[in-house]
Parts: structure tokens; sequence; C-alpha cells
């Protein structure tokens, strides 16, 4: 196997970009994701694909549905550790540290952006519960749009 000989940065934040960057131009199907771990009330770590919608020096950014499990873990343990992985370039990326909610400006501005179907799909999901049947999704699904008809749809409290 022949690896890629590369010279390391200095600045871990300008290794990060030019690595993704490579990625995002390598034609991975999705080089946002990111696994993202975390522990629970009882010191069990779990883990979960997440993608990676902001980075910087001020952090790494993804959104989630805050009654979700990772949102609970981080609520009682406010570290979390996260891997990229970009097979086919041979590198990966880890980042850990403590976890912090972005401003709501932030998680406005992004949540706007999304596609509609996405948008209602944050209020529809009941996140990290088992659902009855796939039909009472559709349902609630059905309800948003009928909600938000003809309007934007605005970000969820519980969401961000």
């Amino acid at each position: 196997m022949d690896l890629p000989s590369f010279q390391p940065n200095a600045d871990p934040f300008e290794l990060f970009e030019s690595w993704f960057n490579e990625a995002k131009n390598a034609g991975f199907i999705e080089p946002t994701a990111m696994t993202v771990c975390t522990v629970g009330p009882g010191g069990r770590p779990s883990a979960r694909q997440v993608l990676l919608k902001a980075h910087g020096p001020e952090g790494f950014v993804f959104y989630t549905n805050y009654g979700s499990r990772k949102a609970q873990d981080i609520g009682v343990t406010p570290f979390a550790s996260a891997v990229l992985w970009w097979d086919k370039l041979y590198r990966q990326i880890r980042v850990e540290g403590r976890v912090e909610v972005v401003s709501d400006e932030e998680s406005d501005a992004y949540f706007s952006s999304r596609p509609r179907g996405s948008q209602i799909g944050a209020w529809s999901s009941p996140q990290s519960e088992v659902l009855d049947s796939f039909r009472y999704l559709t349902e609630k699904v059905g309800e948003f749009e009928e909600r938000f008809e003809d309007q934007p749809v605005p970000r969820p409290d519980f969401w961000g």
C-alpha cells in the first residue's frame, strides 16, 4: 500500500481545511459525515453519524433535536469526540472537546437554508423514540405540511 506523504501543517485547522477540501473533491458520497461519540449518565458511550455543518478554530458544528439521545448525553456530560474518515484518501480526523449550543441566530440561519422537506421532518420526527408505525410518521409529516402551508417553516425550539 502506498500511503500519501505529507508535511503536517503547524496549524491543525489549516490542515483540516486542506484535507476536508480534498475529501469534498474526491467523490465521497458524504464527505461531511462524522461519527460523534457521547457518554450518557451511566458512563456508557454512544456513537452515531451526523453531518458537519461548519468548522473552524471556534469548533465543529452539527445540528440535532434537543430530545435526541446525543443531546441528552451532552446535557449530562458536555464533552464529545468525533471522527471524520475518508478511506480513499487514507485519512481520518479526530476531534474532541466541550460541546456548546450555537446561537439561535446560527441555528435559525442554518435551519432556513435546509430543504423544506427536511424542515418539516425536524418538526415531525420524535427523535430517539420507537415509532408505532411508518404511518404515524407520515401522518405527522402531513400535519406539519398543513400547519405550515404557504408560509416559511420556523425552526422548532427543540432543534439547533
